[in-house]
Formats: C-alpha cells, sequence, structure tokens
C-alpha cells in the first residue's frame, strides 16, 4: 500500500509560481510512475505532467514550457514547479503513483487546491 500526501498549494497572483510536493510512503517508490493531475470546478480531472523512474517525461500542452516535474528517488518525493501561473491552472492538483510492474496497481493523493488570482 502506498499513501501519497501532497503539499505547496495556495493562493498566487498570475506570472507567479508555486511548487507542488508529493512524499510517497512504501518501498520501491523508484518503480512507479509518478504523475500530477488536476481538475478544475466542473471538469474532468486531465494529466499535467508525468516521470518515469528515470529522467523520461511527458507533459501536457497546457504545462509545456512552464511547468517542470521531477522526482527525487531517495526522498520517495515528486515536485512540480509551476511558473508562469495563469488563472486558468487554478484547480485542484492530484498527486497520482502507477507501479510500473503492474499498471492496474495505481494510488491518488488528498489533493491540494491552487488558485491563481487575475
Amino acid at each position: 500500500q502506498v499513501q501519497l500526501v501532497e503539499s505547496g498549494g495556495g493562493l498566487v497572483q498570475a506570472g507567479g509560481s508555486l511548487r507542488l510536493s508529493c512524499a510517497a510512503s512504501g518501498s520501491d517508490f523508484s518503480l512507479f510512475i509518478m504523475s500530477w493531475f488536476r481538475q478544475a470546478p466542473g471538469k474532468q480531472r486531465e494529466l499535467v505532467a508525468n516521470i518515469f523512474s528515470g529522467v523520461r517525461t511527458n507533459y501536457a500542452d497546457s504545462a509545456k514550457g512552464r511547468f517542470t516535474i521531477s522526482r527525487d528517488n531517495a526522498k520517495n518525493t515528486v515536485f512540480l514547479q509551476m511558473d508562469s501561473l495563469k488563472p486558468e491552472d487554478t484547480a485542484v492538483y492530484y498527486c497520482n503513483a502507477v507501479d510500473s510492474r503492474n499498471y492496474g496497481i495505481n494510488y491518488w493523493g488528498q489533493g491540494t487546491q491552487v488558485t491563481v488570482s487575475s
């Protein structure tokens, strides 16, 4: 069982930055594909970015050039650095972990609110 705890959300003005963190419990963290999703009010949850055990990353078009996902396997933590924030980035951001050995095993955090004011 893996527990994910997000932190780092908050209120920021447009153009500002936030750094989200997701701390994972359990072992074999390096074998998990880690992702950040977000869900705005009235919208479906969407993928923001993910990172595999090495350095391979993927970004949604809306995140490219502004957000950076990274991980520290020694600390069981994944980060999302968000720069040049826009009001449309306002959402609850969720951390997700998928076991690369069995894609049917995945875990979610409780989410952290990000609000970008104009």
